[in-house]
């Protein structure tokens, strides 16, 4: 926990940043690209907010109303980031995009040196400001902060993998509970390509005097960032319906149980996620003929602490005994 809320507190301060610097990048240039990075911005921004506020919830103590706890609370605010956050962050970005590459003659607002108009607000940069400069500045510093941000995230999620015995980030990806490290890294990794994207346009629109390259920057931010909210949105509904550990995992789980001296049967075995690394298992066995209450108490002491050996994600372990 301590871990991703460091991440998470890490990607605010950087995000909030970045939006304020690519918002007067687009105020003293007009850039469309610089708007549609702006949006990813406030919307990366929001997402840390969100965050904060899932770790915080998903901290309180089990009650009676929810006897297993709030973990949950951080998949739900992650899903609310994908679908509010993202998806109109990205929506607004392709929006924009689309209706300066549409328009006749398209925007260019750098090269016509005239006033940039946003919602209510309306700027004329100075006259001896060089825009394409300006917008360089801002994204170069936009990407030493989101680099800072990847570095902390991806450093948590090795911590992870390393602690799981994960080969890669795609396994990584698959099987982690911890949403909040996970949308953390992936949000910095597509921050840095909408950089890239953005910088890519500004530099061909630089070379060849067309703007149309920055708008089509702004298009593809726009599809990258919906296409993100996706993904996210699917991680988390897994989660939120309640899947189990992976099928490896599963098996050697369930193995480790059959395994045990007393056990004949296994009528019923079952895992999932209440929270992030917060792992229930419920099982029904059938223990061996003849035993006592107490040699059964015992057997089940015994497979309890064999499953939290094998994973230490397992909090919680509720063993049915059976009769055959």
């Amino acid at each position: 926990m301590a871990g991703s809320k460091s991440v998470v507190l890490a990607a605010l301060v950087a995000n909030g940043a970045i939006a304020v610097l690519k918002f007067f990048g687009f105020l003293l240039t007009g850039s469309a690209a610089m708007l549609s990075e702006t949006y990813h911005s406030i919307s990366d921004t929001g997402n840390q907010v969100f965050l904060l506020i899932g770790i915080r919830f998903s901290g309180r103590e089990a009650d009676r109303q929810h006897p297993f706890g709030y973990g949950k609370a951080q998949f739900f605010y992650s899903f609310l980031v994908s679908v509010f956050l993202f998806g109109i962050a990205g929506w607004e970005s392709l929006k924009h995009g689309y209706s300066e590459l549409t328009a006749a003659g398209g925007h260019g607002g750098e090269a016509a040196g005239g006033a940039v108009e946003f919602l209510f607000i309306s700027f004329t940069p100075p006259t001896w400001l060089d825009p394409l400069w300006v917008n360089y500045s801002v994204l170069l510093g936009a990407f030493a902060f989101e680099t800072w941000a990847l570095y902390k995230a991806r450093a948590e999620m090795r911590r992870q993998m390393k602690r799981n015995d994960w080969s890669s980030y795609r396994e990584a990806f698959r099987k982690t509970s911890d949403v909040t490290t996970l949308t953390a890294l992936t949000e910095d990794t597509i921050a840095l390509a909408g950089i890239v994207i953005a910088l890519t346009g500004l530099f061909l629109e630089q070379m060849t005097g067309n703007a149309v390259y920055d708008q089509i920057s702004a298009v593809l931010i726009g599809i990258m960032l919906m296409g993100f909210a996706l993904a996210l949105a699917w991680e988390n509904k897994r989660l939120i319906l309640g899947e189990s550990l992976p099928a490896d995992v599963g098996r050697e789980l369930r193995a480790a149980v059959a395994d045990h001296e007393h056990v004949t049967d296994i009528v019923d075995f079952r895992t999932v996620y209440f929270g992030p690394n917060e792992v229930v298992v419920s099982a029904d066995l059938i223990f061996t003929d003849g035993l006592e209450t107490a040699e059964i108490d015992d057997a089940i002491t015994a497979i309890e602490d064999s499953l939290k050996a094998i994973n230490g994600d397992i909090r919680k372990v509720y063993i049915e005994p059976e009769t055959a």
